[in-house]
């Protein structure tokens, strides 16, 4: 981007990022709840099933409103400036979480410490990265809604309150259903108390993770054994005379070759480490920050249709053992929150299919998409559409909430269902999100003035010793990387994807696609 209005960490935001990731190091079994311990908690004893009296003592992470998710309309020219100021956003949160994960003995000195030294500050920095995101936005002649000036202040969560354990996947309801190359999904619906606990008892968040990790989750309630759950698969939408039943795959390999950064071009173009969490790429090799739609056509790819130079990422797995990898002392890896081993999948399948109400039209060159929400913790459910299972019970159970513990022989087993309609016109929009839908879940038709695309639909497969609970504490944890005051909780896991192609690739998978050819 022309202008880069990241301000440099201070030293007392990197010395408090620093200390919290610190405390990983060595895998000396770091415990969540001892961020809540203290000489306040009643009889002595431990956090499970007991209430401090420092109500300061149970805060667990900092919720703020999502400034981008309400920016529908921005001008075109004023995009690049907005998105700056989004990113600050960003790295001022993650500062704040930083400050707050490090300063636990203070808090519970002081009941008002939280507000007075991290959430009021907090406000005033938001409040005056808004007013300059509205002027960018009115120097150039769009409107800005003043009531988004309101979304400056950010309030506290207590552990109960980012809990996946007590309103699980154990069983769900309602929700949306996507197509994910044969298989019908649960995205975030309505969630049912029913998240089988794994020995031992677990009290909202108080969880915890034995196996030496930030801090910051996952916990004990973050995991749920999949035998255990009853199955939630729902039905496709029929098919009609018009279906397009192909499919389309592309092999790309799994990232052996580690192509990692903590960019993200789409959200924060022009901005290091605009990610706050570690990616993995294949597709096309050459995105970063600064890549641009010319970028990516010499990007060169790790497809083997040399014709495919779309950019497909997602936040990396990491093992929870205390064992460390090359970013334990970078920006985005340890010094956020993101520690432990980085897991390749063992299997990576990109495929494209069709629709079961009508034929599909090609993507548009550089067409970008993000499905999921990395802050599902703040946000609420509303965008989450990642789904965690098991091989050998993929057409029974999906999970959004919580990751699964599989049986011995099974792997654990991620997928991604895209959105699959597109508004005919822009290949982005503001908030990332209102310049493609979902179809109707019944009936698998677009929304007015919405034309069907071949969906894309990702499965990934990981090869993970089941982490075990004992006594409400887990053990061995695996999670996504995220921005660390989203806790690692598996409901923010998120996928993206730059359509570029080349040769007249994007007909084809449009033909193959509406001919009910299954190709590669």
């Amino acid at each position: 981007m022309g202008r880069n209005t990241r301000k440099r960490r201070t030293p007392l935001a990197t010395k408090a990022i620093a200390a919290s990731a610190a405390l990983a190091l060595g895998g000396g079994g770091l415990i969540w709840a001892n961020f809540y311990a203290s000489a306040h908690e009643s009889n002595n004893q431990s956090w499970g099933g007991n209430q401090t009296k420092a109500a300061t003592a149970q805060v667990a992470t900092i919720s703020c409103p999502d400034v981008q998710q309400k920016l529908t309309n921005v001008p075109s020219r004023a995009r690049w400036g907005v998105a700056q100021e989004l990113a600050n956003l960003d790295k001022q949160i993650t500062e704040a979480y930083a400050r707050l994960a490090s300063t636990r003995q203070a808090q519970t000195g002081d009941p008002n410490f939280v507000q007075n030294a991290i959430v009021g500050p907090l406000k005033e920095k938001r409040a005056a990265t808004i007013d300059r995101i509205r002027i960018d936005i009115q120097r150039v002649g769009g409107s800005f809604d003043n009531a988004l000036a309101q979304l400056a202040a950010c309030t506290t969560q207590t552990a109960g309150q980012t809990t996946a354990g007590g309103n699980g996947d154990g069983q769900q309801q309602g929700g949306q259903q996507q197509n994910t190359g044969g298989q019908q999904q649960n995205t975030g619906g309505q969630q049912q108390n029913g998240g089988q606990q794994q020995g031992g008892q677990q009290q909202g968040n108080a969880g915890q993770n034995i196996g030496g990790q930030a801090g910051n989750g996952p916990v004990a309630a973050d995991f749920v054994d999949i035998t255990k759950v009853a199955p939630n698969v729902q039905a496709q939408p029929n098919k009609t005379g018009n279906a397009s039943t192909g499919s389309f795959t592309t092999r790309c390999g799994v990232n052996a070759n580690k192509n990692h950064n903590t960019d993200n071009v789409i959200v924060a173009p022009g901005v290091a480490n605009g990610a706050h969490h570690l990616h993995d790429y294949v597709g096309n090799q050459k995105v970063n920050a600064f890549s641009s739609n010319q970028t990516f056509l010499q990007g060169g790819t790790s497809c083997q249709n040399r014709n495919d130079l779309s950019a497909y990422y997602w936040p990396v797995v990491r093992l929870q053992d205390g064992s460390q990898d090359f970013d334990q002392n970078k920006d985005g890896g340890g010094k956020e929150g993101n520690v432990g081993k980085i897991l390749t999948p063992v299997q990576a399948q990109i495929k494209y299919v069709g629709s079961p109400a009508s034929k599909v039209v090609a993507m548009p060159q550089f067409l970008r998409i993000i499905t999921g929400d990395a802050k599902t913790t703040t946000n609420g459910l509303a965008n989450a559409n990642a789904h965690w299972s098991c091989t050998g019970f993929e057409n029974k159970v999906q999970l959004t909430q919580q990751y699964p513990i599989c049986p011995q022989g099974s792997k654990v087993v991620r997928t991604f269902a895209f959105q699959s309609c597109w508004d005919g016109k822009n290949v982005d929009s503001a908030n990332h999100r209102t310049h493609v839908a979902f179809a109707d879940p019944a009936s698998g038709v677009c929304p007015n003035g919405f034309q069907a695309i071949p969906q894309l639909t990702m499965r990934l497969v990981y090869n993970i010793n089941p982490p075990t609970i004992q006594n409400g504490q887990v053990k061995n944890a695996y999670a996504v990387d995220g921005f660390p005051e989203q806790l690692h909780k598996a409901a923010t896991d998120h996928d993206d994807f730059i359509s570029v192609t080349t040769g007249g690739l994007a007909n084809k998978i449009a033909t193959c696609v509406n001919s009910g050819r299954n190709c590669a």
